[in-house]
């Protein structure tokens, strides 16, 4: 292993799409040695052989049953110990998680729910926060450090999205989901991005399509990585590739010393 890993994270709204843009071409360029993408919103038979020539020795793939939905997968050069879907949290088998464990190091890669769409979707995206939250406590008291990074689809304070009173009653923004990021925080999860770069204003990983908000930088930042705080001193950096385009979300990543 080297003395350091990046690890990126993008949700990219379509595999498929971001293979046809070649929008991830951009991989060739960099020393990641973990991506993990979400929202891939296809079978692991439908993914582009030619999305970038960089070879990584896994892929590990979790697919929606639903077709055309949801999704992630983690391409890493490293050799996982053990991989899971962890279908205990993903209760509606959505595709929502792949687990790799590397030695003592576990990294989530995560699409989590939206609550948008009505009630039930709300409540089924708290009981996944819940339930992700007491399986990694479960982890760490075995000895684990944790990553948990993808798109949260919650903006944690009001610093983190450019119109917060507006959307205060809209779900992504919703007291109960900001709180149970509050929550984490307060079991011993960090937010990689704030512990490297303070209060940075006007930083999102997310923009509508409408209204030029990408343009505008009218955004959201919902795309994490929380490291468990034993990692913090091994944190090397934490950034948003905002300059890199081809979904309505743009890549977030970490450096770490290992």
């Amino acid at each position: 292993m080297s003395e350091s890993i990046e690890i990126i994270s993008w949700n990219v709204n379509g595999i498929r799409a971001v293979g046809t843009k070649e929008a991830l071409k951009w991989i060739d360029e960099r020393q990641t040695d973990i991506l993990c993408l979400q929202e891939i919103k296809a079978l692991e038979e439908q993914i582009p052989d030619d999305l970038f020539d960089k070879e990584y020795a896994e892929r590990n793939v979790n697919s929606a049953e639903k077709k055309g939905y949801s999704g992630t997968a983690t391409y890493s050069v490293l050799k996982a110990d053990f991989t899971s879907t962890t279908s205990h949290v993903d209760t509606m088998n959505e595709g929502r998680i792949v687990e790799t464990h590397y030695d003592d190091l576990v990294i989530f890669n995560i699409y989590f729910p939206n609550g948008q769409k009505n009630q039930e979707r709300l409540d089924y995206k708290m009981k996944f926060y819940d339930d992700l939250l007491k399986y990694c406590e479960k982890l760490r008291s075995e000895g684990k450090s944790i990553v948990i990074c993808g798109d949260v689809n919650t903006a944690h304070k009001e610093i983190d999205l450019k119109n917060p009173k507006a959307n205060s009653k809209t779900s992504g923004f919703l007291p109960s989901e900001r709180a149970w990021m509050d929550k984490l925080i307060d079991h011993g999860y960090v937010d990689s991005f704030r512990y490297v770069n303070g209060d940075e204003v006007d930083r999102y990983s997310w923009w509508s399509y409408r209204s030029n908000a990408r343009l505008n930088n009218v955004g959201w930042r919902i795309d994490y990585f929380f490291i468990s705080e034993d990692l913090c001193e091994s944190l090397e950096d934490a950034f948003i590739l905002d300059y890199i385009t081809g979904s309505d979300h743009c890549p977030v990543g970490i450096r770490l010393a290992i």
